[in-house]
């Protein structure tokens, strides 16, 4: 495709700016996406100790269930007696522009083991009852993490497009057009140079034509 920039020193200077301000925005994109990818790699690392603790946990979590069935009878009514809970809280952190949300849980009151009673349930029932508490705790870091896994994700994937636009695209547009109009300008100094030449080549000669014309004329002139 032809370059249609006009060849201009002001162009030049214009196009050479864009050219630095491109490879300096490059540069920081490529800071930006290394930072993301360590931040992210830590997070997935993370994420597979948690979700491993989650599976142990879960494990024990129904065998226990599973004894105090057998040993209880079905819990569904002390099942009942465990309280909702709403003490969910996510606030945001920041790394580098990209938001990371932060998963809290309100740590329960000071109460006994289990809210149901100790006279009709066994330790089974209650290492249940821990057990899921602690899954509970674990899914919510799980899910803090998973999220802000996806969230760094799609921040990589957007800052390696734009990378990868001015590092494929405009930086070599730009330094093809410093190319074209640094040779174009150098190409019109040679022909001004050579231009020049000529013009002062026919001067002297017009000269050195006048002096012998003036030559030849002086001994008639003053006869």
């Amino acid at each position: 495709m032809a370059n249609t920039t006009v060849p201009t020193k002001g162009n030049l200077l214009a196009v050479k700016k864009t050219l630095q301000l491109s490879r300096t925005g490059f540069e920081l994109l490529d800071r930006k996406r290394n930072i993301l990818i360590r931040e992210m790699m830590q997070l997935i690392d993370r994420a597979n100790e948690i979700q491993s603790k989650i599976d142990d946990t879960y494990t024990a979590a129904y065998a226990a269930l599973q004894t105090a069935n057998i040993t209880l009878g079905i819990c569904r009514d002390w099942a009942y007696t465990v309280p909702i809970d709403n003490g969910l809280t996510v606030a945001y952190r920041s790394v580098m522009g990209v938001e990371i949300p932060m998963v809290e849980l309100e740590e329960p009151p000071q109460q006994e083991p289990a809210p149901f009673g100790l006279v009709d349930t066994n330790t089974a029932l209650d290492l249940a009852y821990c057990k899921f508490q602690e899954v509970k705790e674990l899914t919510a870091k799980l899910a803090e993490v998973e999220n802000s896994v996806y969230r760094l994700a799609d921040a990589i994937k957007k800052t390696q497009k734009r990378a990868n636009a001015l590092k494929n695209i405009m930086i070599p547009r730009f330094t093809a057009t410093v190319k074209f109009i640094t040779e174009s300008l150098e190409e019109k100094d040679r022909e001004e140079f050579s231009r020049m030449k000529v013009i002062k080549r026919q001067k002297e000669k017009q000269a050195q034509e006048d002096a012998a014309f003036a030559k030849e004329t002086a001994p008639s002139e003053s006869a």
